[in-house]
């Protein structure tokens, strides 16, 4: 390596990991989360002979756990599949009924797709999701009473209901593990359909109790961990080298667009060239070894002109900016072949 190159990857390295530099989800991840379920008031439809009554009531709120396995493909989008359990007891405050009881549980599986927006806010990664799948719903000793009647499920009924939610989170990196999150998520869940639940009223005569809307509003705080996501590049400063001064702008895989954390670095770097003397300011686009050579080094040239146009944006003059494209042959941090490396994909804006 030149010394230059010693010079840039020890900055590289020993500067502080700051969470605005959280990098897209690549790869395999699991994921889980706890806390609580509240559940809306429940509506229910008491059937015997050809009489009917209904009215709804809504339990305490209770706890939810969800566990979750996916996969990230490295542009802010993931799919996972999830294994949930919520349980909400006690159910009270009764409309139509004048008195009502029971337990209520759901375990389901969901296929989940979401979006992280990763660099959109500063040291957090906002994230939204939808999923679908089903949910088997337990009503334990379900019982009300209309006047006239008592009704009484006998103990514990199973039904299944196509399910449905949306997620709305935050993912907060923890910079000394790289590949862990906290995140925190509130998510709503509805199921579909109606349940039908067997049981008897009080003078024995056979009834059955209807559910007609679950509604469920989960509040989570849980982890992420991403397998082989490497340390997230480091705060590019600028670095001396026999007189010129570097800015380092890192990119994720595969992309040659700007995130708002290296937007700002570019800026600094329009800023500092008001603020010295230089011949030339050179803009030099670089790649990591995954992928081919020859796309390599069009890539490369991708990022220095998005650079190079980013820096005339904020007041460089283009005269002054000399650009270069060296694909993958000039490695900060040394790899093998086909190697996603997070500091090798970059571009060096060098003041000379």
């Amino acid at each position: 390596m030149t010394f230059r190159s010693v010079l840039l990857a020890a900055a590289a390295t020993i500067l502080p990991l700051a969470a605005a530099n959280a990098q897209a989800i690549d790869g395999l991840y699991v994921g889980g989360g706890a806390g609580v379920n509240i559940m809306q008031s429940e509506d229910f439809q008491v059937r015997s002979g050809g009489g009917s009554a209904s009215g709804s009531a809504k339990p305490d709120v209770g706890p939810t756990v969800v566990l979750s396995l996916g996969w990230g493909f490295g542009n802010g989008f993931r799919a996972e599949v999830e294994g949930d359990y919520r349980q909400n007891n006690g159910f009270k405050d009764p409309k139509g009924f004048s008195t009502v009881g029971g337990d209520e549980q759901k375990a389901g599986v969901m296929v989940n797709a979401f979006y992280d927006f990763v660099g959109a806010v500063p040291m957090v990664t906002p994230y939204i999701g939808a999923g679908v799948g089903y949910q088997w719903v337990i009503e334990q000793n379900l019982r009300g009473s209309v006047p006239g009647a008592t009704f009484n499920s006998g103990g514990a009924s199973h039904r299944g209901s196509f399910a449905y939610q949306a997620i709305l989170g935050a993912a907060f990196p923890i910079d000394a593990m790289p590949g862990l999150a906290i995140t925190a998520e509130y998510r709503f869940m509805g199921l579909a359909g109606d349940r039908t639940y067997s049981g008897s009223l009080g003078t024995g005569a056979p009834a059955s109790l209807k559910s007609t809307s679950d509604f469920n509003h989960s509040v989570l705080i849980g982890f992420r961990y991403a397998f082989g996501q490497a340390p997230a590049p480091a705060a590019p400063m600028p670095v001396m080298d026999n007189g010129a001064k570097t800015f380092l702008v890192f990119f994720d895989w595969n992309k040659a667009d700007l995130t708002a954390r290296s937007e700002g670095i570019v800026r600094d770097a329009a800023t500092y060239s008001t603020k010295t003397q230089y011949t030339r300011i050179d803009v030099d686009g670089n790649t990591d070894t995954s992928g081919t050579p020859t796309y390599n080094q069009g890539l490369s040239e991708r990022r220095a002109r998005v650079v190079a146009a980013e820096l005339v944006r904020d007041g460089v003059p283009q005269a002054a900016i000399s650009m270069h494209a060296y694909g993958e042959t000039k490695l900060l941090v040394p790899t093998g072949p086909n190697t996603r490396e997070p500091q090798n994909r970059r571009v060096e804006i060098i003041f000379h």
